[in-house]
């Protein structure tokens, strides 16, 4: 585990629910904490605040209120919610939790895509109402196998790499796309580009999208995209929930265009008890959890510490944004 030499600045921390100052007090010789949980409560400390650890608490209006800040620590990989710019002319440093959960992420995009292809999600239903569904006793299409099919992951990051080498290691085709044209870094996999990203949705089984969300990306997964697509395959979303529409993924999910699809993201979350998706007997829905972890504090405040050591020292931050 990384550890601070000679710490002199303390870490203001703003998160619900991580708690990253008791990982901190784990750590011999680390830096002092202060943790506050909601925004009122921030809005206190960020006048103090040079090294600020925190998620979706930030707006961008606590700039005004923070001279001193010198480093922001995204407790997420996700940034979509500072305003680079105005960070950048403050010179104010920005890194992100990359990698911090991209083996969970991985793990429960693999369990999403079984759920689907075993349809698990049947057997819990048929568990509540004690009912026994054996081979060839109800009408219903055969159970699927992941071995041989081909699957596209799109977003070929820390997450998208590991989930390759998961997919490839159970006898699946791995198709992937990133956002340059960069050879990708995982050997076994087709690159994908993306002037032939609908011809290679005709061809998968299974879609997973693990890409960040960028103007690029926001609405990725549309009404040409779901016609693209084979009838008997799946999407999987464990990226952000905007690059979805949610409108062409209903609409596809309602007349049978598709399969079925998992989501642990959403346009809206928490998502509205009015959304047509909980009715929806062929999606698999998780709360955002994809990412959860019982390592995650470990795994963030090892980034943080590095980024901390890297400040005194004038050396290269770790996942830096900005």
């Amino acid at each position: 585990m990384s550890q601070i030499q000679s710490p002199n600045q303390t870490i203001y921390v703003a998160h619900e629910y991580y708690d990253i100052r008791a990982e901190l007090e784990k750590r011999p010789g680390s830096p002092p904490c202060v943790q506050v949980r909601t925004f009122a409560q921030l809005e206190q400390i960020i006048p103090q605040a040079e090294i600020l650890v925190i998620s979706m608490l930030w707006r961008d209006s606590l700039l005004e209120r923070a001279p001193r800040l010198k480093l922001i620590q995204s407790i997420s990989s996700g940034v979509e919610q500072f305003d680079l710019e105005q960070i950048r002319a403050r010179d104010i440093h920005l890194c992100n939790a990359r990698g911090a959960n991209a083996a969970v992420v991985a793990e429960h995009a693999l369990a999403l895509m079984l759920s689907l292809s075993r349809r698990l999600y049947e057997a819990r239903d048929n568990q509540h109402r004690a009912h026994w569904s054996g081979t060839g006793m109800d009408d219903r299409p055969r159970l699927q196998e992941l071995t041989g099919k081909t699957v596209l992951i799109i977003g070929m990051g820390t997450i998208g790499d590991r989930l390759a080498r998961i997919c490839l290691a159970l006898g699946m085709q791995v198709r992937g796309m990133r956002h340059s044209s960069r050879p990708l870094d995982v050997p076994g996999v087709t690159q994908v580009m993306a002037s032939d990203l609908h011809a290679a949705m005709g061809q998968a089984d299974h879609i997973v999208l693990t890409c960040p969300l960028t103007p690029q990306t926001e609405g990725l997964m549309n009404q040409r995209a779901f016609a693209a697509m084979k009838r008997d395959a799946c999407l999987i979303n464990v990226a952000r929930g905007r690059v979805v529409d949610e409108s062409a993924l209903i609409a596809a999910l309602r007349t049978n265009a598709i399969a079925g699809a998992a989501l642990d993201t959403y346009a809206d979350e928490p998502l509205p008890s009015t959304s047509p998706l909980w009715q929806l007997p062929n999606l698999v829905m998780t709360s955002h959890v994809a990412g959860e972890t019982q390592f995650y504090e470990r795994n963030v405040v090892d980034i943080l510490l590095d980024n901390t050591r890297a400040l005194e020292t004038g050396g290269p931050l770790r996942n830096q944004i900005v």
